[in-house]
């Protein structure tokens, strides 16, 4: 039997004078919710690229909304089977 599910990543980005910050939010279906931010500067001598610090901020917000959606799983497994769980990539 096959299972399809959905979830939604919202990304936010919000460019401030020198800086950019992004959050990323998930949303499964039995309501979890989760959440990442980023950040990212630009150096005053560099041009002034919005798109690269939009790119830089999402892509660390989604890298903390990886680790958080990491320890969710470990913290289910281990409520699951009442084990300390090791995850291996």
């Amino acid at each position: 039997m096959t299972h399809t599910e959905e979830w939604r990543t919202i990304i936010e980005i919000e460019e401030h004078d020198d800086h950019t910050t992004a959050v990323a939010r998930l949303q499964t279906r039995d309501a979890t919710s989760l959440e990442g931010r980023g950040r990212a500067r630009r150096n005053p001598l560099d041009r002034d690229v919005p798109e690269i610090g939009a790119e830089l901020a999402a892509a660390r917000a989604l890298a903390e909304l990886q680790h958080r959606l990491l320890d969710a799983a470990i913290g289910d497994i281990e409520q699951a089977t009442g084990q300390e769980a090791h995850l291996t990539s």
